[in-house]
């Protein structure tokens, strides 16, 4: 395995996306989002033809430019993508790796007075952008949603809220079933900040933005848990309620919102979306160390319990932890793509 990128087979653009609706964001992030779009082989030789469309969303502290990232041994997933398009594994598709970073490292891709319009920017803006500057087949039957982990709840969530935008999805062990996933770390993380930072998320912050990243113990999972509170328990006003108190309980209002934006509780109140869905990949380690495997289960009976027909739904666990299965989203990606081909 080369330890440098390979030549591509399509082709990846570069660009930037101008958005209104991120304009003015609670966090004060950029407005001006980068996005990469690949065309497959033979996108430039033919100028009638047109293509399915398949967006790519990132887990937590993913930001679009590391996609490019290369570990040893590895290939990144543009380059996996463009081997099964060059291979003929996969029908040719167009595919958008979509930028939703914010300063607390991810927006689980809601609209949230916590991060901003993370949805509405991903619905109404970057699939418009798309579909008016590449050859898309623009209907929502031949457009999928996928990702992993944080990116995995981005593709179920939008699918269930943006039915008439996209027509399938592929979630890689995405997180769901919050009573499982979620509530386990709340007692470790309350004796993090009592012990800490005097039980107090603002002087954490105040800490955490006053140096270098990562250099305390911690760092990461308190600044995720209190992410995904200003992606799902944010006030109208702002202000991000953490679902515990200062003894690691759950606080049971809070934690009922949080529940309201699990997948795996939204099925029911989406069962028209979910059944309207061409195509739905759910897979996950079954080894996960955040425990997405027994979410990846219970999203698969909520799946069947909406009334999904079992022909338009792929499951698997197979063997694996969280990190490291890249290798699985190609997969998806071919099986999507002919799914999406009229």
């Amino acid at each position: 395995m080369l330890p440098w990128s390979a030549e591509l087979a399509g082709r990846l653009d570069h660009d930037v996306i101008d958005s209104a609706l991120l304009r003015g964001n609670p966090l004060g992030d950029p407005h001006e989002r980068p996005i990469m779009v690949y065309v497959p082989p033979g996108y430039d030789d033919d100028p009638a033809r047109r293509y399915p469309s398949i967006y790519v969303l990132l887990g937590y502290t993913g930001h679009v430019a590391m996609w490019l990232n290369r570990a040893p041994f590895r290939q990144p997933y543009p380059e996996l993508a463009d081997a099964v398009f060059a291979s003929g594994e996969a029908l040719p598709a167009i595919v958008v790796y979509v930028d939703a970073w914010t300063a607390l490292g991810g927006s689980q891709f809601l609209d949230s007075p916590g991060t901003g319009r993370y949805h509405s920017y991903l619905r109404d803006e970057v699939v418009p952008w798309v579909d008016a500057r590449y050859r898309t087949i623009a209907d929502r039957d031949h457009r999928a949603v996928t990702g992993k982990s944080s990116g995995g709840y981005g593709a179920m969530v939008t699918a269930m809220l943006a039915p008439d935008v996209f027509g399938a999805l592929a979630t890689h062990a995405g997180d769901a079933l919050f009573e499982v996933c979620s509530r386990r770390s709340f007692p470790e993380l309350a004796r993090r900040l009592r012990d800490m930072y005097d039980g107090s998320y603002d002087t954490f912050l105040a800490d955490f933005r006053g140096r270098l990243a990562g250099t305390r113990e911690g760092d990461l999972e308190l600044l995720e848990m209190y992410a995904y509170s200003a992606a799902y328990s944010a006030d109208p006003d702002g202000t991000v309620r953490v679902p515990f108190d200062d003894t690691g309980a759950v606080v049971p209002e809070v934690w009922e919102r949080w529940l309201s934006w699990d997948p795996v509780l939204m099925a029911p109140r989406h069962a028209e979306a979910l059944q309207s869905m061409r195509a739905i990949w759910v897979d996950a380690g079954n080894k996960d160390e955040f425990f997405l495997d027994f979410g990846a289960v219970a999203f698969r009976r909520a799946l069947e319990a909406a009334g999904v027909k079992d022909e338009n739904v792929y499951f698997e666990l197979f063997d694996a932890g969280h990190g490291g299965i890249e290798y699985r989203y190609p997969l998806a990606l071919a099986w999507l793509t002919r799914r999406l081909t009229p």
